[in-house]
């Protein structure tokens, strides 16, 4: 299922990076208004830690007489103006994407990610759901989606099958060629291969206020530490665990009354629109990565 958009809506999205210096605003808007592009959104940052200087730019589609392809092998002779550490992408709004979720028991984030798409909510489509367990296989065939289940053994009994389920995984989303292939609260950490493999797409949702409680019962953990706040946070995944770029986090409070249970159930609804935003706003090319932080233009 997926979210259609308006010819009329229709956007060329460009992104870009690079070592800040004078005029490069300004070389971007030439370049532009030379094409007639109308620019209807546009967000600028400047970090000053970094040296490195960030847009994300709308402009409206019908308002360039260029295919993306042709604007890209315009924006390339800029990008190379303004330096070969330059990083930059250049996305057509109309154009499909797709996104891959894994699961494993826990469903509340599938759950609420479908209901987005079946609402036109979601900017993609949902290609398939690759689960360890059947138990969410009903909820997934119920909005016609396709589901895998890809089961795995014990990684301290069975390494070399785990690693055998994992390479069942990667053939299964690479297959849909996706823009995203969402942890949504899949229960197994990712080998480094494949951290490395889906670098840049991969997001997870891990229920805590990273870097706080890292790794698995963060609820467990944080009601043995008497906290007043619980969280999520989106990020995108690394080989390092729970350690990748962070996109989006949200709090909440509670107090000394909480059990876990009910930190467990605050929190779910936490994760959920944590999640939904981050892969709304990595869909929408308003994350730029630069090292190990994120640059949001929500």
């Amino acid at each position: 299922m997926t979210s259609v958009q308006a010819s009329d809506d229709r956007r060329y999205v460009l992104t870009l990076g690079t070592p800040d210096r004078t005029g490069i605003v300004a070389r971007i808007s030439e370049f532009l208004s030379d094409l007639g592009g109308w620019i209807v959104e546009a967000a600028y940052h400047a970090d000053p830690d970094s040296d490195w200087f960030f847009t994300r730019q709308a402009i409206r589609a019908d308002s360039v007489s260029l295919s993306v392809y042709e604007l890209r092998e315009r924006f390339a002779a800029v990008a190379a103006e303004l330096g070969p550490e330059t990083e930059w992408t250049l996305h057509d709004s109309g154009d499909a994407k797709r996104v891959v979720l894994l699961v494993s028991k826990d469903g509340h984030c599938l759950h609420d990610l479908l209901g987005r798409a079946a609402q036109g909510e979601l900017p993609a489509t949902i290609a398939a759901v690759i689960g360890n367990h059947r138990d969410l296989e009903p909820v997934v065939r119920a909005h016609g989606i396709a589901f895998h289940y890809v089961p795995f053994p014990n990684g301290k009994v069975d390494p070399e099958g785990r690693l055998a389920a994992f390479d069942e995984v990667r053939e299964l989303v690479d297959a849909h060629d996706p823009h995203a292939v969402v942890l949504a609260r899949f229960m197994q950490v990712l080998p480094p291969e494949l951290c490395e493999h889906w670098a840049g797409k991969a997001i997870n949702i891990h229920h805590s206020f990273l870097p706080s409680f890292v790794g698995a019962r963060p609820y467990h953990q944080a009601f043995i530490r008497g906290v007043k706040l619980i969280g999520a946070t989106c990020h995108y995944v690394t080989p390092e665990l729970d350690a990748g770029p962070i996109i989006e986090q949200d709090v909440t409070r509670i107090d000394h009354t909480a059990a876990v249970s009910d930190m467990i159930r605050q929190g779910r609804d936490i994760e959920k629109m944590v999640l939904a935003r981050g892969l709304r706003w990595h869909l929408e090319d308003r994350v730029l990565v630069h090292d190990r932080k994120t640059v949001v233009f929500s």
